[in-house]
């Protein structure tokens, strides 16, 4: 079984977070002035939102969402950032833009979290500094996905 299908409630759950905080970022935009028109194939454009879910999907850095579950309300959190270092279950991550920080968090990722470093199944200890990262937390499984930053090529 791929490894998407088998945490496919767990990102569904993520990519839920994200929404929420899309609506929230909504709302809040709400009274916000912006222009409506309509293009040559008669679809409505709205100027000042260019992206959307997706814009702010890539731009979230921490969310909690709470559901409810035939066992009652559960939390789902996730926070996306720079891992500043690993010591032992301890991940500590800066969470914001290369620009500005929101905050720094050390979070205590469980023994039995599934880890995938740029891609590949993985432990927490393969983790290094300088890593992107995105943790989800749910209240049975923890998932850590780890990437390294590309780097551009030379150029001579």
């Amino acid at each position: 079984m791929s490894h998407i299908l088998k945490h496919s409630r767990l990102l569904l759950v993520a990519v839920c977070c994200v929404a929420v905080g899309a609506g929230a970022s909504v709302i809040a935009g709400a009274g916000a002035a912006t222009s409506t028109k309509t293009n040559a194939t008669g679809h409505r454009s709205h100027n000042g939102r260019k992206g959307g879910l997706r814009r702010v999907a890539l731009h979230a850095v921490h969310g909690d969402v709470v559901m409810h579950t035939k066992a009652g309300f559960r939390t789902v959190t996730f926070d996306r950032g720079v891992v500043d270092s690993v010591a032992g279950q301890r991940l500590k991550i800066t969470e914001g833009t290369p620009k500005a920080t929101y905050k720094t968090v050390t979070l205590a990722i469980p023994a039995n979290a599934v880890v995938r470093d740029d891609k590949q199944k993985s432990s927490l200890s393969s983790v290094n500094a300088g890593q992107r990262v995105l943790v989800v937390t749910a209240p049975n499984r923890t998932l850590v996905i780890a990437r390294t930053a590309r780097t551009p090529p030379a150029t001579h």
